[in-house]
């Protein structure tokens, strides 16, 4: 999914919140970063580091400085290394560490929170081109792979062994598995088969000052210390940098039967999530597109969606392996759909089917990029996570949202976990517009905690929630947050202001 489309656009979505060349404030209690107006010399670093790898170019650095959200701001950082290898990291953390200069992770700059954005003066650590797979093990079923491994291409290259990863972003063609373990991916199909955590065995981790550890366990089962390696997963480069990652593999997922219920009032589809994850039936996917997002992903490509629903649900079961169990959990999803008042379900075993609809709920990033381009240009692509008891109150407040604030937000989401993505659409060149859109993802991310949620299932934290984050935690919980933070940085140069950014001592 895109949020931020020109350089023009990015700007004037951020202006309320911070524009380029503009460092993210840093409350958090380290000491003090060298200022970005200090001239460190960085010819010793690029002695050490691989041919090449360190860029000092500002175009090329510019290009690097901000990932896919808007009103995440982002400032001027002084250079992009390129790391090709672990000791490329660690070099480069050896020296930032020795100058205090602030550093930030990155890999294919496809987040949607800021997290890879720069900072004034920082460095760039890139692991993007560390992307080699390892070692597939077929005895272990395990995946050895660096950090800028695409996570389909993985995927690609377990076909040949009957092995599968199953963590599946929307993303999972142009994000890389060391992003999906920053921000513990999810994806369509994590309502049955989980999220990246639960499939990261080993981690080789470099910390801000060099040293290099790997955590975790090299065996299917381990309690011996703490759950570093979990720890780790989800910390968005405030810890340290990954550069090499050992992931649990599960034999190839059968086929599904796949499963499509339109509605004329989403809180209906709501509902049936919730009585179709009450009845005892594990989907394999389960998915919800509302009207609004139909809509564009009709006007985006010809998929076959129905005209004029408010809600589709799409869902898909293989069961326990066989035909006959999954055809049993369509049959109850059915049941409990034109029990809560779809208008028509369409149950079908055909692969093509299958294909189509995944390939349409997967456009719905493009769809919505397409509609905001032809309508100013502004999209904020958004991400809480909500028990499923509450999705059914989660749509009514959007439909308010939508209204009290004058923008159109459309909603897509993993609904078997209760993962909901809405996008704010708006007009990026309007001022007026872009306030609205603030004011509108504020009350969004309220509407989450007030309902029992979090502020982010899968995106991150980054810049732009970090405010949030501060709001979610109490405060023993964000002492201890800050607490790990020194501990595992004590200089705290690892994306300074960041995730971190606002919590308490």
């Amino acid at each position: 999914m895109t949020a931020a489309h020109t350089q023009e656009t990015t700007e004037a979505a951020t202006a309320g919140a911070g524009s380029a060349g503009t460092q993210p404030a840093d409350t958090s209690p380290f000491p003090p970063l060298t200022a970005p107006e200090v001239v460190v010399d960085l010819a010793p670093l690029a002695a050490v580091l691989s041919p090449g790898a360190l860029v000092e170019d500002a175009d090329v650095v510019a290009a690097h400085t901000q990932d896919r959200a808007v009103f995440a701001p982002s400032g001027r950082a002084r250079a992009l290394i390129r790391a090709r290898s672990a000791e490329d990291v660690q070099e480069t953390l050896r020296f930032a560490h020795e100058h205090c200069l602030p550093v930030i992770p990155q890999g294919a700059l496809t987040g949607l929170s800021g997290g890879a954005n720069g900072i004034d003066g920082a460095l760039l650590l890139n692991v993007s081109k560390m992307d080699q797979i390892v070692d597939i093990d077929t005895v272990e079923q395990t995946a050895t792979v660096q950090p800028g491994v695409i996570n389909r291409a993985l995927k690609d290259a377990l076909k040949e062994h009957g092995l599968a990863y199953p963590p599946d972003p929307g993303s999972v063609d142009i994000s890389t598995i060391g992003g999906n373990v920053a921000t513990n991916a999810g994806g369509l199909c994590c309502v049955k088969y989980g999220v990246t955590k639960d499939y990261v065995r080993r981690l080789t981790v470099v910390l801000a000052d060099g040293s290099i550890t790997t955590v975790g366990r090299p065996t299917a089962k381990g309690v011996a210390g703490f759950d570093l390696a979990g720890l780790l997963v989800g910390s968005e480069g405030t810890l340290g940098v990954v550069v090499e990652i050992v992931v649990d593999l599960i034999p190839a997922i059968p086929d599904p039967i796949t499963g499509v219920a339109l509605f004329d009032d989403i809180r209906a589809a709501a509902r049936t999530i919730t009585d179709f994850m009450s009845s005892g039936v594990t989907p394999s996917l389960l998915e919800i597109l509302d009207g609004t997002s139909i809509e564009c992903i009709n006007d985006y490509g010809d998929f076959g969606l129905p005209e004029g629903a408010a809600a589709m649900l799409l869902v898909q079961s293989n069961g326990d392996g066989t035909l006959e169990r999954a055809a049993a959990d369509l049959a109850e999803f059915e049941r409990i759909a034109h029990a809560q008042g779809a208008t028509e379900v369409t149950i079908s075993d055909d692969p093509e089917d299958s294909e189509m609809f995944i390939a349409a709920r997967r456009s719905v990033g493009h769809a919505l990029e397409k509609y905001a381009m032809a309508h100013g240009g502004g999209e904020l692509v958004d991400d809480v996570c909500l028990p499923r008891k509450s999705l059914d109150e989660f749509f009514a407040r959007m439909r308010q949202i939508a209204q009290e604030f004058d923008v159109l937000v459309a909603v897509a989401g993993h609904a078997g976990d209760g993962n909901m993505h809405p996008n704010v659409l708006f007009d990026a060149g309007d001022p007026e517009s872009v306030a609205r859109a603030q004011a509108a993802f504020d009350a969004i991310m309220a509407t989450g905690l007030e309902l029992g949620g979090t502020i982010t299932g899968e995106h991150g934290v980054g810049v732009l929630k970090k405010q949030w984050l501060a709001r979610e935690l109490d405060p023993v919980a964000q002492r201890l947050h800050v607490a790990i933070k020194r501990e595992f940085d004590p200089r705290g140069i690892l994306s300074p202001g960041k995730m971190l950014g606002d919590l308490s001592a």
